[in-house]
């Protein structure tokens, strides 16, 4: 009986940023789980790969390209998959990009172009999917935060500002929702091996540091960030709202 409460039989779940990285192994883990889940970038090749590698994996997976900065975008390709595939029952905002520069040197267009993919993003998706669940008084919504919704290292500045965005937005999509009986929750990753880190892994200096800093001594697995997201999908987490689930490895534990 309890196994079933993490049961996503019967389940649509669309995850953006998906055709690699975290966001395509937390697919993948909605996906074993029972979930059917649709896989979202702006490159429909490299969407078209990543699906084709769910179903080789027996997962039932299908791809939706759009750009998740450009709203008007966002709602026409919502709005066709909840018409054409059926209602999106977990949404999962993990699209995010990161770019470094010393603050006083950050420039200005970068920084607004992290706004839109880090923070405008999640508010664009969040509000399209979001009406439909109001509507049918349903739903589950997870927000990847980060590490760095709680803390800040050098050259990252406005990143640590859009996720510390990102927790917050949770919260208050958490207040003005959990009364349709939507449930909002955010993922906060630590370190984790991805594309999007791969300069850091291979940086000896910054894997020393990342490794004595971590109590546990390693950086992180992507797919240790799939139970998280089962349960956050699940009915085991039906009474669990506006909170942030820290998967780091004990960074935030310690001094």
């Amino acid at each position: 009986m309890s196994l079933q409460l993490f049961d996503l039989s019967g389940k649509r779940a669309l995850i953006t940023g998906s055709s690699q990285g975290i966001g395509l192994s937390l697919a993948e883990g909605l996906g074993r789980a029972g979930a059917s889940v649709i896989l979202n970038a702006r490159t429909a090749s490299r969407l078209e790969e990543a699906v084709a590698g769910l179903k080789a994996g027996g997962i039932e997976a299908g791809g939706a390209a759009f750009d998740v900065t450009d709203q008007p975008a966002v709602a026409a390709a919502i709005d066709r998959i909840e018409a054409d595939i059926g209602p999106i029952d977990i949404l999962v905002n993990n699209a995010g990009i990161q770019r470094r520069a010393p603050l006083e040197d950050y420039p200005v267009e970068t920084w607004h172009e992290i706004v839109r993919a880090n923070l405008d993003s999640v508010f664009f998706v969040s509000q399209a999917v979001g009406r439909h669940m109001i509507a049918r008084q349903k739903g589950k919504v997870i927000n990847i935060a980060s590490l760095m919704s709680e803390a800040a290292r050098y050259s990252i500045a406005p990143y640590t500002a859009t996720k510390g965005a990102v927790k917050m937005l949770t919260k208050g999509m958490c207040t003005d929702w959990a009364r349709h009986n939507i449930q909002v929750n955010a993922i906060g990753p630590g370190y984790f091996a991805t594309p999007l880190n791969q300069a850091l892994v291979d940086d000896p200096v910054f894997d020393g540091w990342l490794k004595k800093r971590t109590p546990a001594g390693r950086w992180g697995r992507t797919e240790e960030l799939q139970g998280a997201a089962i349960f956050l999908a699940s009915a085991a987490a039906d009474f669990v709202n506006g909170q942030v689930i820290y998967v780091d490895g004990g960074v935030l534990a310690t001094l």
